[in-house]
């Protein structure tokens, strides 16, 4: 089996309204796909994809995993934006871990 990553470029992303941007990843992980965004997804972002995703959950497509390194502390700390997400299928991405500087996933095809 193949597995294909899509990296997204922050110009792609930040074209795309909120839910069309949460749509387009959803698509994206329910083919098979791993998905790598550059910029990222907001806190909010992130936690209305897992909304999504869950209401998308069925024997074919038990979720996502999903990490990414937030951004730096801007001015009060407002709308905190990823500057990395890496988001792929629950059934071949078996274990993420962050640690600094570094995202290590376990992908399985099998």
């Amino acid at each position: 089996m193949e597995i294909k990553m899509d990296l997204i470029s922050e110009d792609r992303i930040n074209s795309m309204g909120s839910m069309e941007k949460l749509r387009f990843v959803l698509e994206g992980v329910k083919s098979g796909n791993i998905m790598v965004l550059e910029g990222g997804l907001t806190s909010e972002e992130q936690m209305s994809l897992i909304e999504l995703t869950m209401t998308e959950v069925d024997e074919d497509f038990p979720g996502i995993e999903m990490s990414g390194y937030p951004s730096k502390k801007g001015f009060l700390n407002m709308r905190r934006k990823a500057r990395l997400t890496v988001i792929g299928p629950a059934k071949i991405m078996r274990t993420m871990k962050k640690e600094k500087g570094l995202i290590s996933a376990i992908i399985s095809a099998f």
